[in-house]
């Protein structure tokens, strides 16, 4: 294989050709550093902001090559991944070993430029992204792991911004496990049936005839909490109904959402998982929206 090819498989290693989960992680994480520095009275610092979308990008790509390595012996018996570059033997076990240690020690020097007390907190988000891709071996919840893993840079953002975490920041947790959990279900229902072929656990096999129910609760859960969330920070500039209206666009894209799973057919629930990179910018775009008029009436 040419170096080119090495390179392409590299690249397909770490997703690069799939930003949807990058975004996923980004957005979110974004919209806690804005809302730390809301929460103390502060315009957001660009280069908090910065270092903490490089990390977010960074550790996607970490926690894709430690993925890839943990399912390098099962990925090529799923349909949707058995073109991934371990998985056809385009790339060694060891290159995905390699390649995660060395995106998060890059992440990790990011650190060097946030308070000390946020180090010991990425210690749990780098666990995490290494204990995932495991935890389907033994457990229905790798769905719940995976939304820890990704959500644990709220609180990262609070402790590097407010020096501590607070109600809102557990709230703001909360909201995006339970909208993780739902898109990664939906992502899950796309590989049930060889899932459960070859012994692979998920929340889709777990909620079984159920989980379209789950999914729609626990998008409602997350649409209560970020409104519940927005309120805290914003009230004193937005009425309660202006909020409200400001969900509607976010319920109408997961009602859009609910329609395509309904069928379970294979491509409809990829779609549908796919559609939630838009539900993340739709939030962010909310809280910029909110942010800079709370930075014009202060």
């Amino acid at each position: 294989m040419s170096l080119q090819e090495k390179c392409v498989a590299w690249l397909q290693l770490i997703r690069f050709d799939k930003p949807v989960g990058t975004e996923l992680l980004l957005y979110p994480t974004l919209w806690a550093v804005i809302l730390a520095f809301v929460g103390i009275g502060r315009v957001p610092d660009v280069k908090i902001v910065l270092i903490f979308a490089l990390g977010a990008v960074l550790m996607r790509a970490a926690g894709c090559a430690i993925n890839d390595f943990a399912d390098r012996k099962v990925d090529g018996k799923v349909k949707r991944t058995l073109g991934r570059p371990l998985a056809d033997g385009r790339l060694a076990a060891t290159t995905a070993v390699y390649t995660f240690v060395a995106l998060s020690l890059l992440a990790a020097c990011l650190l060097v430029f946030l308070p000390v007390a946020v180090f010991y907190w990425a210690l749990v988000a780098v666990l995490l992204a290494f204990v995932y891709p495991f935890v389907k071996r033994f457990s229905n919840l790798p769905q719940l792991v995976l939304a820890a893993a990704f959500g644990w840079a709220i609180p990262m953002a609070y402790v590097a911004v407010q020096g501590h975490t607070d109600a809102n920041t557990w709230l703001l947790f909360i909201a995006y496990m339970c909208w993780t959990v739902a898109y990664d279900t939906a992502y899950a229902m796309c590989d049930r049936d060889d899932d459960e072929k070859i012994g692979v656990k998920s929340t889709a096999i777990l909620f079984g005839r159920h989980d379209v129910l789950i999914i729609v609760l626990l998008n409602t859960a997350f649409v209560v909490l970020m409104t519940v969330v927005f309120w805290r920070y914003f009230a004193g500039i937005i009425s309660k109904l202006q909020l409200l209206w400001l969900m509607v666009p976010l319920m109408l894209m997961f009602f859009g959402q609910y329609r395509a799973i309904a069928t379970r057919e294979r491509l409809a629930c990829f779609r549908a998982f796919r559609q939630n990179a838009w539900v993340g910018r739709y939030v962010f775009c909310v809280t910029l929206i909110l942010l800079i008029k709370w930075l014009l009436q202060n």
